[in-house]
């Protein structure tokens, strides 16, 4: 398959990975299998194990690229990287419980490629925590309630652990972005530069093959405990029930 390649001005370089994974650059070179493929669900975890890694490694480099930032918040990052690398295991767990493992399918980097490519704190906040992980509520909860239908309580309780680690993530950003734009109302500049590039390159990887018919239903009580204001909330469903691509968070949680 002949792909062009992705616009640099949006993308930093791939993270490392050992020789067990065949990394892509666009959705479309992944095998996506439809839900009615009996590996469907394999796949479907293993992107999610190197999703959470693109989350840890995220969140690190906010430790790494911002050693100014306050002691508060740095501690919140360290402690999501821990929260992250305990997802990851447990997506490893039930990959391989199912019969699958490690580098069976290919992987996608691009959320650490969209967050580590933006230049300023307060954005990474918003793209990481405030976008892909508040889309990433809607998306768990959803699948909460897909699981308990069919009777796979083992996968509804994964669900559960992850959900109540992704709104302290979602909380404590709305939290931090808020007391930046008090200090220095010019972040909001940032925090617009910031969503104008994840829309662009979301799109970018994902195409239109990664995005239309994908939504989820918001989570209000959810999205309310991770400190976003009833306003946000129906601001937010409205912007995706019209234009998917621009909260740049929708296909799947993080």
């Amino acid at each position: 398959m002949n792909v062009d390649a992705l616009t640099p001005e949006y993308f930093a370089d791939n993270p490392a990975r050992d020789a067990r994974f065949e990394v892509k650059e666009r959705w479309i070179e992944c095998p996506n299998l439809s839900g009615e493929h009996p590996q469907h669900q394999l796949e479907f975890f293993q992107r999610q194990m190197n999703e959470e890694v693109n989350s840890i490694e995220s969140s690190a480099r906010c430790l790494t690229d911002f050693p100014e930032a306050d002691w508060e918040l740095r501690l919140e990052f360290a402690r999501q990287c821990a929260d992250e690398a305990r997802h990851a295991v447990m997506f490893r767990e039930i990959l391989e419980s199912r019969g699958g493992h490690v580098g069976q399918f290919p992987v996608l980097n691009f959320q650490y490629r969209i967050i580590t490519k933006c230049p300023t704190l307060v954005g990474r906040l918003t793209i990481q925590n405030r976008s892909f992980e508040a889309g990433g509520i809607d998306a768990i909860t959803f699948g909460i309630s897909a699981a308990k239908a069919e009777g796979d309580f083992v996968l509804a309780e994964l669900y559960e652990a992850q959900l109540a680690d992704e709104i302290n993530h979602v909380r404590f950003a709305n939290h931090w972005i808020r007391r930046f734009i008090a200090e220095n109302r010019r972040c909001l500049l940032d925090i617009g530069a910031a969503l104008t590039h994840a829309s662009k390159a979301f799109l970018e990887v994902m195409g239109k093959e990664g995005t239309e018919g994908v939504t989820y239903p918001v989570d209000v009580t959810s999205r309310l405990d991770a400190g976003f204001t009833l306003n946000e909330i129906e601001l937010d469903d409205l912007i995706l029930a019209t234009h998917p691509t621009a909260a740049a968070s929708q296909p799947v949680p993080s």
